[in-house]
C-alpha cells in the first residue's frame, strides 16, 4: 500500500489526527501534502500549517529527529513554485510534469543554498532562508 491508496481527503485527515501509517509518509507523500494544503490555504498558511501537523506527526511516532524546518518550508516553497506554472488538477500529474520535485530534491534544494542544508544541525532547528537563489 501506498499514499495514492489514499483520497487527498483521508491522507489530510489520516496525516492531521496522526493516523497516518508512517510507512506510508515518504518524500512523495510529503511533497503531495504540502501540494494539498497549498491549494487548501494558500502558499504562506500551507508553509504554517504543514510545519505544524509535521512536528505533531513526528512527536506521535516519536521521530522527533526527523524533523528539520528548512527542508520543510523549501519543500513546499518549491512545490508552490513549481504549481504557479502548472495548469494540472491532480496531484499524480502534477508530479509527473514535476519529476525534479521527486526524482533531483536534492539537487534542486542545493541549488538554492550554498551550504548543505541536508547535513546542518541549524537548518534542521530553525528555517534558513535560501542564499542562492530564492524560491519564487
Amino acid at each position: 500500500m501506498d499514499h495514492y491508496n489514499l483520497s487527498d481527503q483521508e491522507l489530510l485527515n489520516q496525516f492531521e489526527d496522526c493516523t497516518l501509517e508512517p510507512a506510508l509518509f515518504n518524500h512523495e507523500a510529503h511533497l503531495r501534502l504540502a501540494w494539498l494544503l497549498i491549494r487548501e490555504l494558500g502558499a504562506d498558511q500551507a508553509t504554517e500549517t504543514i510545519q505544524a501537523m509535521l512536528q505533531k506527526f513526528v512527536e506521535h511516532v516519536e521521530a522527533r529527529d526527523k524533523y528539520h524546518v528548512t527542508l520543510t518550508v523549501a519543500a513546499t516553497r518549491a512545490v508552490h513554485s513549481f504549481m504557479l506554472k502548472s495548469k494540472t488538477k491532480s496531484f499524480e500529474s502534477f508530479i509527473t510534469e514535476n519529476q525534479v520535485l521527486k526524482t533531483d530534491f536534492k539537487k534542486l534544494i542545493n541549488s538554492h543554498y550554498s551550504i548543505d542544508i541536508f547535513s546542518s544541525e541549524n537548518a534542521r532547528i530553525r528555517f534558513l532562508e535560501p542564499d542562492l537563489l530564492p524560491f519564487a
